[in-house]
């Protein structure tokens, strides 16, 4: 088991955590952890780009001059690709870019990712994570003792104070533990969770 330090709010050292190997020690498969990013993009991509084929642009009904003896290549159509206002040559279409990836794969991707983290020295556990009030200051001067700035905030339930604290914040977001996903983990420098977070991770993911 990976023995992790937990800091309090202040970024003083207070004591050890244990990780589980289950969720924190896993081999890594890069291959799973990519298949999860790239799938993830994918399933954001609208999919709605449309350009028209020459078959559905208006006009080019009729040839527009005669096979031969006029001097010009010949034409069939005024709206032939390389015609101004013609179609476009395999023109995109409205689809759907999105895929799916078993759940097996989907949470050995996210263990992987986790346990990327761990091994990196860049998962870091806080004792506790509370504010009094919806302050971004407060919120700041955590992470500037911490001394981390692109980071993803792990909480084990929606705290509107932490939430609404980090969210002017560049490059930092909160989410609650049962909503993780393999790509914020590795777009984001650290990963900072409570206690309480861990404990609700190596739960549900175990």
């Amino acid at each position: 088991m990976a023995n992790v330090s937990v800091y309090n709010m202040d970024g003083k050292e207070v004591g050890k955590i244990e990780l589980s190997d289950e969720v924190f020690g896993v081999k890594i498969n890069e291959h799973l952890v990519h298949m999860a990013v790239v799938q993830h993009l994918a399933n954001k991509r609208q999919g709605t780009q449309k350009a028209k084929t020459r078959a559905e642009v208006s006009g080019g009904g009729r040839k527009p001059w005669r096979q031969k003896g006029t001097g010009h290549a010949r034409q069939g159509s005024t709206r032939s690709p390389q015609w101004t206002g013609g179609g476009v040559v395999f023109a995109p279409t409205p689809r759907d870019y999105s895929f799916k990836l078993n759940k097996k794969e989907k949470r050995l991707a996210l263990k992987s990712a986790l346990t990327s983290r761990v091994q990196e020295n860049k998962f870091i556990v806080l004792d506790e994570l509370k504010l009094d009030e919806i302050k971004t200051k407060k919120m700041q001067a955590v992470l500037d003792n911490l001394k981390v700035s692109k980071a993803m905030v792990i909480i084990s339930e929606d705290d509107k104070n932490i939430v609404l604290s980090a969210r002017n914040i560049p490059d930092v977001i909160t989410t609650s533990a049962n909503a993780l996903n393999t790509f914020d983990i590795m777009k984001y420098n650290t990963v900072i969770a409570t206690k309480d977070a861990v404990s609700m991770i190596e739960e549900v993911y175990a």
